[in-house]
């Protein structure tokens, strides 16, 4: 007669216990089927699970893949890996590395959008810090259902990018960073500064307008007041802008010097040929250049240029513009000719 102690009954149990404890040892001791040293990985928007520990294994987080699948079959909550950049410690386990990037916090870059970039130069500054192509977020900026959901009645998010420090999530997408970039802008636009909009006779469109040339015209914060007296007072004698940064918006391109022959370019954007504010902003404003057009200078200012030392030099008449123009062109020869 068989002992007890040898029966199929046992083995079976004794077997069972065994491969209990192997598959315990191979989803729990650390360092089995893992790197000993910190390796990187990246996560894309949309990679599947098995893709993710493909690339484990390329990136040599993971000897082999096999453990790892077999700890997510075992574990299916562990599949939900979020889109990232992580960097992963060494000598994990197979299940506290599908852990530590199931339950890792989104990661996310500061960036600094300058105040004055064009939504073409802010969708590059965005693809170059985060993961998404800049055709994309063009694509988002000019979405009509993104438009329409932000209520903006143009046809692209120009001047609504409000410029600033913020957090971004680095695999996020370019509808949520554009949202989030014109959300910036409608918290900035409070009641307070809607009710001094209409109290100076702007609609929306038209304050961010005449503040996107204000902000494209000077980097001083000082001299925003004044030049965007220059340009409200133009308004109110019916005066074309004649503002060189709408041309430069109606060329495209890379910001040059322009030349007469561009003055002459057949586009609504261009105030030399065309009454009145253009049809909407040329770049995305800080608040400086929109308060300013808020609270312009007591002035009757009608022209400013250049000084060639960094700010401006106004005037009420032609007269004193010309020889401001000459002191510029002095400035920039360097000598008195």
């Amino acid at each position: 007669m068989a002992s007890k102690k040898n029966s199929p009954r046992q083995r079976l149990i004794t077997g069972a216990a065994v491969l209990l404890t192997a598959l315990a040892g191979l989803l729990l001791v650390p360092g089995i089927n893992t790197a000993p040293r910190t390796t990187p990985l990246i996560v894309h928007r949309g990679m599947g699970f098995i893709a993710i520990v493909e690339a484990l294994q390329r990136n040599g987080s993971i000897n082999t893949s096999w453990p790892v699948l077999l700890t997510g079959r075992i574990i299916p909550k562990l599949h939900n890996i979020k889109p990232g950049r992580y960097s992963i410690p060494p000598g994990m386990s197979n299940f506290s590395l599908l852990y530590y990037l199931h339950a890792h916090k989104q990661d996310e870059v500061r960036i600094t959008i300058p105040e004055g970039l064009d939504i073409r130069h802010v969708a590059r500054l965005l693809s170059r810090n985060l993961d998404m192509d800049s055709t994309a977020v063009m694509a988002a900026a000019t979405d009509s259902r993104l438009l329409h959901k932000h209520n903006i009645s143009a046809g692209n998010a120009e001047g609504y990018l409000f410029p600033g420090t913020y957090d971004f999530v680095w695999a996020g997408t370019p509808d949520e960073a554009v949202g989030f970039l014109v959300g910036r802008f409608r918290h900035f636009y409070s009641d307070k500064v809607k009710t001094a909009a209409a109290a100076a006779g702007l609609n929306e469109t038209a304050l961010l307008t005449l503040a996107s040339i204000v902000e494209a015209e000077t980097p001083l914060n000082d001299e925003k007041p004044l030049v965007a007296s220059v340009y409200l007072n133009r308004l109110k004698h019916n005066i074309r802008l004649q503002a060189d940064p709408t041309v430069q918006y109606a060329l495209g391109g890379t910001a040059r010097r322009l030349f007469f022959k561009d003055l002459a370019i057949d586009s609504p954007y261009n105030t030399y040929r065309h009454n009145g504010l253009p049809p909407g902003p040329i770049c995305n404003p800080g608040s400086a250049s929109i308060l300013a057009v808020l609270n312009p200078a007591d002035t009757k200012y009608l022209y400013f240029v250049a000084t060639g030392k960094g700010g401006h030099n106004f005037a009420e008449s032609i007269a004193e513009h010309t020889r401001n123009i000459r002191k510029y062109r002095i400035a920039r020869q360097g000598s008195p000719h």
